[in-house]
């Protein structure tokens, strides 16, 4: 069995391993260093979309399918107006990032191949990985791949996911307002659950309309399309339109210690590395923060393992979750509180981990309820216990 030696290696051809990888290839320092980067799939197709926020330009806009400045939340009834100003909520098909990636990628000291990861060790001065057919080995192994030890329904930690089921749909005539995009609308739940439909609206003809959930168990595919559909056509009132893509996803929400399962020389990433916000799902823009971080300190030879995150918003991340993961009834009243009550800049740069302690206090006053209350209470006895 022949065994193959990079610099580095990474284990999956995603948001986080691409993210990586680009940053590894497009900087000066590591031009000599070889790399290899595996996936048991061969990423082309658009299996993802990836929605983020920022200000002005941005690294990926050559890229974007759409952007938009403003957007609304539909709940309690009410439709709440969001200007981002000098936001703006923007898209990116993964095929499209795929391509780019591959395109930038192509250098003779970079190796792709499409084979699955069995096991990965480390060793003294590195890692080894083994395939079915071979062994690599190299300084650095970057997987992300999500730890066997995790389950949604593992009861020592805080869980919930947002899961979710889309198509992008095309209508005969135009329908969408394709200048404000749908963050959450909850006009249509399945029972008490935390669940709304999610709408990108491409052209007056052409949108991603999903069903999402943040709640603690997931569905069959059956009720996500019993829902889509009953969405398009009451809600919508659309009666004819060809489905011509479908994505679909479970994304841990969670207190789960990914990072911890990181050792000297095998480092991960991405979810299974603890990426995504646990509060929101979202996890594109850290894909490209941690990756940064991650360059940075293999130039200046430090520990790799080092949490950047703000303890503080741990914190709130885990006062969310105790609400969601215990009272799943609360979260539109939850969310209609956060984005009736707060500007959505504010929420952004709560959510980006970049708000003032000001703005945090402002942003949990306005959530104060019984179930909120009773969440940062088990939330204190729970830390006090550890």
């Amino acid at each position: 069995m022949s065994i193959t030696n990079y610099d580095y290696i990474i284990v999956g051809a995603g948001a986080a391993g691409l993210n990586l990888a680009l940053n590894l290839k497009t900087d000066a320092y590591f031009k000599d260093k070889h790399l290899l980067i595996i996936d048991k799939l061969q990423k082309k197709d658009n299996d993802r979309t990836w929605s983020f926020w920022e200000k002005g330009r941005g690294k990926w806009d050559h890229l974007l399918h759409k952007s938009w400045n403003k957007g609304v939340v539909k709940a309690k009834g009410k439709t709440l107006k969001l200007d981002l100003k000098k936001y703006n909520y923007k898209t990116l098909r993964s095929s499209e990032f795929y391509a780019y990636a591959k395109e930038v990628l192509s250098q003779p000291t970079v190796t792709w191949i499409t084979d699955e990861v069995l096991d990965i060790q480390s060793l003294d001065n590195g890692a080894v990985l083994q395939t079915k057919t071979k062994k690599y080995t190299a300084d650095y192994i970057f997987d992300s791949r999500i730890p066997s030890n995790y389950v949604l329904e593992d009861i020592q930690y805080l869980n919930i996911a947002q899961h979710f089921k889309g198509w992008v749909i095309e209508t005969e005539t135009p329908v969408f307002d394709d200048s404000q995009f749908t963050m959450m609308d909850y006009s249509l739940k399945d029972g008490k659950s935390t669940s709304f439909t999610y709408i990108l609206p491409y052209s007056p003809t052409q949108a991603l309309i999903e069903f999402t959930y943040f709640s603690p168990d997931v569905v069959s595919e059956n009720t996500y399309d019993l829902f889509l559909k009953k969405y398009i056509k009451e809600h919508l009132q659309i009666d004819h339109y060809e489905v011509i893509e479908t994505e679909k996803g479970i994304i841990p929400m969670t207190s789960f210690p990914f990072a911890s399962f990181s050792e000297e020389h095998i480092i991960k990433i991405g979810t299974a590395g603890g990426w995504v916000k646990a509060s929101s799902g979202y996890s594109f823009k850290n894909c490209e923060r941690k990756s940064k971080q991650i360059v940075e300190a293999l130039k200046l030879n430090q520990n790799l393992n080092v949490d950047s995150a703000h303890f503080k918003y741990k914190h709130y991340d885990e006062i969310f979750l105790e609400v969601l993961t215990k009272e799943n009834h609360f979260g539109e009243e939850l969310f209609y509180r956060m984005y009736k009550n707060n500007s959505i800049q504010t929420i952004f740069r709560f959510l980006d981990e970049e708000s003032s302690f000001g703005e945090d206090l402002q942003i949990i006053l306005n959530l104060t309820s019984a179930p909120f209350i009773k969440g940062f209470i088990r939330h204190l006895k729970s830390r006090l216990k550890t």
